[in-house]
């Protein structure tokens, strides 16, 4: 009697407090707390991208100041990983199996991504808004991993055809990290070269330790290009420019979205990067779009570091996790990580401070449908001082 009478008290505690129980199984979650996690690169040759994680940090300040999600606050973990995949895995595997992780939110660069997409995946925690625009974050498709960040392989798609149909340009060259983002631009811009009947006229891979840009400016002057597509971190790309005029070789430069922070790049460059006409996914810095706005007042203006720039790379890190807040939004009160990812299903047309975004019920031969996030961008150009002028609407580029 006394044992039936304390499985019956058990039980009913349970049943009373399901709730509480339910939330508190699931690792990086409290009553009170959602933990989520990001890597950044701070330092290194990577570290312009750095701005990325910053501006996620201060947007989640945001989302706490004006009371959180659902009555939790963000507790935000980032780690700088200098853009070395072996420090990604280190850093990703100390914060998830240390403090607990419930969802990790963006990570810049396709090779440190790499490094932890199996570790992160296998344990089903989900991973929203990767900080680049790798093919293979939808090929093969996962259920936990939701792609923001559109495509390099149509961001090369799109110069291309603007370069070939609109510019009339004739030869055109790639010069490319070699690594998976690289190689993902150079597989677009053979795509949309063999539709045209052309092909690239060189393709040059650029090493994340290469200085000195001679041997590969002399590559792409002998190929004879007037069109030069610059597939590699800002660094590598102003001295790929910077070494071209010295070398008078005078291309049309166009680059990824990567390169796309025209202030930040035409400072580094001293003026040289006027004229390179990049792919864009998320609003300028001088835009009036009232969302745009409010982030610059309330997320940047209140809790940005003294002497962060607001910039694309800055916020960015805002639109890569717009979408995971809006899923931790309608998963609800009682929210748990398949809560988390079945609300992510239910984004269709989503439209924050990018382009549209919408996902769907998860389909393992439907990666890009389902799991592709945005499908679209828009083109500009670097202007004096730094100011993008639009070349284009947004548009969707066909995949593959």
């Amino acid at each position: 009697m006394r044992r039936t009478g304390c499985w019956f008290l058990a039980a009913m505690v349970v049943l009373a407090f399901g709730f509480t129980f339910n939330a508190m199984a699931e690792e990086g979650l409290t009553d009170t707390e959602i933990h989520l996690g990001q890597w950044g690169p701070q330092t290194g040759p990577a570290a312009p991208w750095g701005s990325v994680a910053r501006g996620t940090g201060d947007y989640f300040k945001m989302i706490n100041a004006e009371g959180g999600i659902h009555g939790r606050k963000i507790v935000y973990h980032m780690f700088d990983d200098a853009y070395n995949p072996a420090k990604t895995k280190a850093g990703v595997k100390e914060l998830q199996e240390g403090t607990g992780i419930f969802a990790w939110s963006c990570g810049v660069g396709t090779a440190p991504g790499l490094a932890v997409r199996d570790y992160i995946l296998e344990r089903k925690v989900p991973w929203i808004g990767p900080a680049t625009g790798s093919s293979h974050w939808i090929t093969p498709p996962n259920r936990y991993l939701f792609a923001v960040y559109p495509l390099y392989y149509i961001e090369a798609k799109a110069l291309v055809r603007l370069g070939v149909e609109d510019m009339g340009f004739k030869r055109v060259a790639i010069a490319y990290q070699n690594d998976d983002y690289g190689k993902n631009g150079v597989a677009g811009a053979r795509k949309e070269l063999i539709a045209h009947g052309m092909q690239l006229v060189a393709e040059v891979p650029v090493e994340l330790k290469d200085q000195d840009m001679k041997p590969h400016v002399m590559k792409l002057r002998q190929s004879k290009a007037d069109m030069v597509l610059l597939w590699v971190g800002p660094v590598h790309a102003v001295k790929i420019i910077g070494t071209s005029k010295a070398m008078k070789f005078g291309p049309q430069f166009m680059s990824t979205s990567t390169c796309s922070d025209f202030p930040l790049l035409m400072h580094i460059s001293k003026g040289l990067f006027q004229g390179v006409i990049a792919a864009a996914f998320s609003e300028m810095p001088d835009s009036t779009l009232p969302l745009l706005q409010k982030y610059k007042k309330d997320a940047y203006g209140q809790f940005a570091a003294k002497g962060e720039r607001w910039g694309v790379f800055y916020y960015a890190g805002i639109l890569f996790v717009e979408p995971l807040i809006e899923g931790l939004k309608r998963a609800g009160r009682d929210l748990t990580r398949e809560g988390l990812v079945s609300a992510m299903e239910s984004i269709n047309g989503f439209k924050g401070i990018g382009g549209e975004i919408s996902y769907d019920i998860f389909n393992p031969r439907n990666g890009y449908g389902t799991r592709g996030g945005m499908k679209e961008i828009f083109i500009v150009q670097c202007m004096e001082g730094g100011k993008a002028k639009r070349l284009s609407d947004w548009m969707k580029i066909p995949y593959p």
